[in-house]
């Protein structure tokens, strides 16, 4: 997941009302609302998985064949989208200890919470063992190839620790994308969704095969590769800081919104048909790095956007805790609720959209009580940072 998907400063496009002026950085709403709608998705691809899905008979295949790609276009969503908001809001005077203060203050708490709820609900079973808990509290269970660590305790938190990695080398990385010429964006943009299209390639070519997981036609190695490893996912995040870099810098090539939303359902058909580890990130960086660009061109220069309305906004706040807590819901509700029974199709249905409700009322609370009052008080900047070296100007973010 990401950070809030806005700065401080209102304003407005740039003379050639193509995009941002490079002194311009604007609020960004619409991808506030997309959030929620990539959280949602990993959430039916959850629902409708084999270990947890409430459908029974050719009912739930259909739904697990539907939604089995669903859970990588939310993932590499996020991660695109988090490269391209950490560079639109980076602040000139900013320096790395103010910049991991915020971002910690961001992803902790809420993790902290939805891990001790985990573990009480997990009570009893092998997530107790030191050895798996302990590198998810510390948010390095994802550098490990073993599931039963890399998706322990609360399994959505392993994407955690790739942002973790992201937010470390973040400065590093800002300063590299800042000293490409606007000129080779696109090349070295373009360059980025090659890379990551070709991980899948180089896995089934070069790492062994081994035993398939149930559900992820793959192996071990190769599932944790493509999908977990984070060096391998920051391709994405850096994808994301290249193309905020274009809009900031007036690059953009003029895909409208009306027609990247469009190109990501054709990635979805494609990703239901392509071999299963092209699925999980290859398919979606091109289409999902087009709209979340689109969108923020459609916010600064007020062009109309589905994904801003007050509700869609709000659903977006709080997509961080849904996130977080989805899988939580859906374990406990089916062991202690529903008993994992298979259901008929308009009972499953039912579970599904409680489940979606429950999730959603718990993530306002989570939001409201502890990620809201953690971002605004343990993220304020210490006066003894102050004179630390300062992460460098980005083009215009103040």
């Amino acid at each position: 997941m990401t950070s809030p998907t806005q700065v401080p400063q209102a304003v407005t496009p740039g003379r050639s009302g193509r995009a941002p002026s490079p002194a311009s950085p604007a609020a960004l709403p619409s991808l506030t609302g997309l959030r929620f709608y990539a959280a949602t998705a990993v959430f039916l691809y959850h629902v409708t998985s084999p270990q947890l899905s409430p459908f029974s008979g050719r009912t739930a295949q259909h739904a697990a064949r539907l939604f089995g790609v669903a859970g990588g276009l939310g993932v590499s969503f996020f991660f695109i989208l988090s490269g391209f908001i950490l560079t639109w809001s980076a602040r000139p005077t900013d320096t790395p200890g103010r910049f991991m203060r915020r971002r910690l203050a961001k992803l902790y708490p809420n993790h902290l919470v939805t891990f001790a709820v985990s573990l009480l609900v997990f009570a009893g079973a092998a997530t107790t063992a030191w050895q798996r808990w302990l590198p998810n509290l510390l948010l390095v269970q994802t550098w490990s190839w073993d599931p039963a660590v890399s998706f322990s305790v609360n399994t959505p938190s392993w994407s955690l620790g790739c942002e973790l990695l992201f937010y470390l080398c973040f400065p590093l990385l800002h300063r590299a994308v800042k000293a490409i010429s606007p000129g080779l964006l696109w090349t070295v943009t373009v360059a980025f969704m090659a890379a990551v299209a070709a991980v899948p390639a180089f896995a089934y070519a070069v790492l062994p095969g081994g035993t398939h997981i149930p559900g992820w036609q793959a192996s071990e190695i190769q599932n944790w590769f493509v999908y977990q490893l984070p060096p391998v996912r920051m391709l994405e995040f850096v994808l994301g800081m290249l193309l905020a870099r274009i809009v900031l810098t007036d690059r953009w090539v003029g895909v409208r919104l009306w027609q990247a939303v469009p190109l990501c359902f054709v990635a979805y058909g494609v990703a239901l048909d392509v071999p299963y580890l092209y699925a999980l990130s290859a398919v979606w960086a091109a289409p999902l790095g087009l709209l979340i660009a689109a969108a923020a061109v459609a916010d600064v220069r007020g062009q109309r956007s589905p994904f801003r309305g007050p509700v869609t906004k709000w659903l977006g706040e709080v997509s961080f805790a849904f996130y977080l807590l989805q899988a939580t819901v859906l374990v406990g509700g089916g062991t202690y609720l529903a008993g994992h029974r298979p259901h008929g199709s308009a009972g499953a249905l039912g579970l599904c959209l409680l489940a979606w409700v429950v999730t959603t009322v718990l993530a306002h609370l989570l939001y409201t009580l502890v990620e809201r009052p953690a971002t605004k008080h343990l993220g304020r900047a210490r006066r003894t940072d102050a004179g630390s070296r300062p992460l460098g100007r980005t083009d215009g973010v103040r």
